[in-house]
């Protein structure tokens, strides 16, 4: 009886670097840091780190001078999550976009869909993108898969991310908040993304040449 092999991913068998993007080359996506994610209908487990992790995320994105799109999703007028006009389509205080930063309205997960988010980055001159925020499962994974096929490069920061518990699509109970995320950071991270834990792990790009 033979073992299975160790698995890889895609990306290693291909021969992909799995170095993060460098903060030089790099914009960085905010998904959906709004309050439906903390105090409204849709409350992500371990949030709160989460945030935390995305101010750290955007402070450093500042002071490398990276630019950095805010990416909110907007529902129907009057819809159960996302109103527009509601509380839950607000940022979250501590992930606000400040002066000179560009704020992009979506209204489906993928955030290039329907909108120029492609040519806001390409205006940039990067081809590299960072990608935090929420839901991982939902807009987070879309828009880092849509980012490979408009050529751009990606790399999830895990630790300012966060999900929430599903309902098995078979009626099998419930699948936890944590495999949900630990599934679709696995699949990012296959062929999609380059994912690292924190925003130490861009920290240690700097030193290196763009």
């Amino acid at each position: 009886m033979t073992s299975n092999p160790t698995p890889q991913t895609l990306a290693r068998i291909g021969g992909l670097s799995p170095l993060p993007s460098h903060p030089e080359r790099a914009v960085l996506l905010m998904i959906d840091p709004q309050r439906e994610y903390t105090t409204g209908l849709l409350p992500l487990q371990n949030i709160d780190a989460a945030v935390a992790e995305g101010a750290r995320l955007l402070a450093f994105a500042r002071g490398a001078r990276m630019p950095v799109i805010h990416v909110i999703h907007h529902g129907r007028p009057g819809a159960t999550a996302f109103d527009p006009a509601g509380d839950g389509a607000r940022f979250i205080q501590d992930l606000m976009p400040v002066d000179g930063e560009t704020v992009l309205i979506k209204s489906l997960p993928n955030a290039f869909a329907n909108t120029d988010l492609a040519d806001r980055i390409r205006a940039t001159g990067r081809a590299e993108i960072v990608i935090a925020g929420f839901a991982t499962h939902m807009c987070v994974s879309a828009t880092a898969r849509a980012a490979l096929d408009h050529g751009f490069r990606s790399t999830v920061v895990a630790g300012a991310t966060a999900t929430r518990d599903l309902p098995h699509p078979f009626g099998a109970g419930i699948i936890p908040a944590d495999i949900i995320q630990a599934g679709t950071l696995a699949a990012l991270s296959d062929r999609f993304s380059v994912v690292i834990q924190d925003t130490g792990g861009l920290s240690t790009s700097v030193g290196r040449a763009p």
